[in-house]
């Protein structure tokens, strides 16, 4: 882990942008148990449309991208010793 500064153009909950060093536009903080609950959503649809079924493929894509930096955000916290902010126990 490493400290720097970064530039905080909104501060709003759940919507913060910021710049971090060396990058040229800014970006947009998700807190990770809303990045949770947006990958939950993707299962519900990808569901709910079906494999094969017009439109899946891309929304599939989209789910796993999320799932993508879900997981990296998980990996993360778990190196770092820091715990989840989300229960990852299945609802029945």
């Amino acid at each position: 882990m490493r400290t720097e500064n970064v530039e905080i153009l909104s501060d709003q909950t759940n919507a913060a942008i910021v710049r971090h060093p060396g990058r040229a536009f800014p970006g947009v903080l998700v807190q990770g148990d809303s990045l949770h609950a947006l990958c939950q959503r993707a299962d519900s649809a990808c569901k709910e449309v079906g494999r094969g079924k017009p439109g899946f493929d891309e929304l599939n894509d989209l789910r796993n991208a999320l799932w993508f930096y879900l997981n990296h955000y998980k990996a993360t916290l778990m190196e770092h010793g820091i715990a989840l902010p989300f229960s990852e126990q299945q609802s029945p």
